[in-house]
């Protein structure tokens, strides 16, 4: 199986949290949000491997200057923790703190180091714009001044109204080895699937042992679809129209940051460390507006030959009512009046008004069950 990316599968889970928790009195609680825990629990959990905390100056500056950690370690993303300049000064190196999320301790913080950082540099280097309507730069903008690095230790793990789709890579990797999967594809997704995604995975499975179905759970944008629409329309689909020896679907709980070519590989760093071996890349991934030319997701992985996961590059593709199939430019003849796009405007909007979109665009016992939902986007 693929090793972990670094080459260690971080675990970063306290065993005795008992002894710890004796500390409870001693230690300062800083309260932190969803997102926050999010970050903790990746690190914890190994899916951030080689990450054990959040990231030093060096590292950090080394992320937005060479994609790399400083060690030379492929890294685009940067995994920090901001903190209110007021309550970060009254911290030391070495001093130990509780993270606190629904008025318990979540974690333990070791702080190592604290630095402040450029707004505009960090959106302009990992975004490529500083412009506000990028989601990813408002979410920069909102940040505290603040940066505080630190091995952390997860004392206990949030619960998820998906927790039967909830692995870490040390379960995902003994299910695939148990599957005799060695060949594994991952799948992002923030999206329900159309026949468009249906044909990319089914066409990246026939090369591979397996098929890993991984959407992305947590904050995303306004319009975007719900989590739980998204886990239903895909249950819908595999317990369909998938043999269920092939499929595996498991949640990534993790913030969608739209930073397109860095985020492509971000996405498949993680999936690395889940153990697939292969990941699809499609059309303007993690993109947002028009902020990336559509194949930019591609292109960056030639600066990554050490990355240790292969790239599966799809391009645009479309239903030919001439050839009756799903086809992309390499391979159909036919002009472009004969082809239907996946307008995901179009298949959106039919959604929203209760309408099943045409079954060339997306299988009917899909739509249906997204349609039964009671909210279908993000507001």
């Amino acid at each position: 199986m693929v090793g972990p990316h670094g080459g260690k599968l971080i675990n970063r889970v306290l065993k005795d949290k008992a002894e710890v928790l004796k500390h409870e009195n001693e230690f300062e609680f800083i309260k932190v949000n969803t997102d926050v825990i999010r970050e903790v629990e990746n690190i914890a959990f190994g899916v951030y491997s080689p990450l054990e905390g959040f990231l030093n100056k060096e590292d950090f500056e080394s992320v937005l200057n060479r994609k790399r950690l400083a060690n030379g370690v492929p890294w685009t993303i940067p995994i920090v923790f901001d903190l209110d300049d007021k309550v970060a000064e009254k911290l030391t190196k070495g001093q130990k703190i509780f993270f606190q999320y629904n008025n318990k301790p979540v974690a333990l913080f070791t702080i190592e180091e604290k630095f402040n950082f450029s707004k505009d540099e960090y959106a302009s280097k990992i975004y490529g714009t500083t412009d506000i309507k990028h989601p990813g730069v408002q979410r920069v903008q909102n940040m505290n001044n603040t940066l505080v690095s630190g091995k952390i230790d997860l004392i206990s793990s949030s619960l998820t109204e998906f927790q039967n789709y909830y692995l870490h890579p040390k379960e995902t990797r003994v299910l695939f080895k148990e599957k005799g999967w060695l060949d594994i594809v991952a799948f992002q997704t923030r999206n329900v699937p159309h026949l468009g995604h249906e044909y990319v995975q089914k066409a990246a499975l026939t090369m591979s042992d397996g098929l890993f179905i991984n959407p992305l759970i947590g904050p995303k944008k306004k319009g975007d679809f719900l989590d739980k629409v998204i886990i239903d329309a895909y249950k819908t689909l595999t317990n369909h129209y998938y043999l269920k020896n092939n499929v595996v679907m498991s949640i990534l709980q993790s913030t969608m940051h739209y930073a397109g070519p860095r985020e492509a590989i971000h996405h498949s760093i993680m999936r690395k460390n889940f153990g697939c071996t292969h990941f699809i890349v499609g059309r303007d991934h993690a993109g947002v507006g028009d902020f990336y030319h559509p194949f930019a997701a591609h292109r960056i992985f030639d600066e990554f030959p050490d990355l240790g996961i292969i790239p599966l590059f799809f391009r645009s593709f479309s239903r030919c009512t001439k050839c009756n199939a799903i086809v992309n430019d390499k391979i159909c003849p036919h002009p472009q009046k004969y082809h239907i796009n996946f307008s995901g405007t179009k298949i959106r909007k039919l959604l929203s008004e209760g309408e099943v979109p045409p079954s060339d665009l997306m299988r009917p016992e899909v739509a249906e069950t997204i349609i039964k939902e009671d909210k279908i986007f993000v507001e």
